[in-house]
């Protein structure tokens, strides 16, 4: 890694937010991305907008001044005060922990517990299925067509979301939010994931607790403004 960044350690404290400005490595179609603009917004963080586009001439993250800030060329990327966070959970957390208000990680350990396995679901068992690099391995070498590919793609977001809609009518207090009654970790990532499923042509009436809490977070300013329309990259 660049000698620029320095040990992590040495930005892990509690800071204010309104003297902060941070760099975020970014793709205006990247759900990741996405869920890491909902929490800086959230955060109420002022950041700078690096766009890396994944198709353009290749793919700008695969670049070696790219892979220099992140080896794995993925986005999100997040960097404050020379500190170098990957991962969009890491950064998250990372940013839930130096930004701790508001708080998108509840302070009982057993709803914390709850919260991250929601959070998991989608960042591990939905997204990884779907994301672009899985799609073009499908379509080549893999010769798969685009219906076939498509079908791929729902079977995956149906199996996760029909969980998650059960899990969300379990722990929702008022059907505003995937668990009890403040916005979450596990809301900041179902929004980007319902948007996904509705460029593939998803009924999301089958996943009436999901889809009533997706309702109401996305109108929110902190989601609004997070948008993938609403990016400075955005085609």
């Amino acid at each position: 890694m660049s000698a620029r960044f320095v040990k992590a350690s040495n930005a892990l404290r509690p800071n204010d937010a309104s003297e902060t400005r941070v760099k975020l490595y970014s793709y205006y179609r990247s759900s990741a991305a996405y869920r890491v603009r909902i929490a800086l917004n959230l955060k109420g963080l002022k950041y700078d907008y690096i766009a890396k586009h994944l198709l353009k001439d290749g793919g700008e993250h695969r670049r070696a001044d790219y892979l220099d800030i992140n080896p794995q060329g993925f986005v999100p990327a997040l960097e404050n005060e020379g500190v170098l966070i990957t991962q969009s959970l890491a950064i998250i957390e990372y940013l839930d922990e130096v930004f701790p208000t508001p708080g998108l990680l509840p302070v009982v350990p057993a709803d914390r517990a709850i919260v991250r396995a929601m959070s998991l679901l989608i960042a591990c068992d939905i997204h990884p299925l779907n994301n672009l690099r899985v799609l073009n391995y499908l379509k080549s070498p893999m010769e798969q067509g685009s219906d076939a590919t498509a079908a791929w793609y729902r079977h995956w977001i149906a199996a996760g979301f029909a969980a998650l809609d059960t899990l969300i009518a379990r722990y929702s207090d008022a059907g505003r939010h995937t668990f009890k009654d403040s916005v979450t970790m596990a809301d900041v990532l179902l929004v980007p994931q319902v948007a996904n499923s509705r460029r593939y042509q998803m009924d999301l009436s089958l996943y009436p607790a999901l889809q009533k809490v997706a309702t109401h977070l996305e109108i929110l300013p902190a989601f609004v403004a997070a948008r993938p329309e609403a990016q400075p990259d955005a085609e």
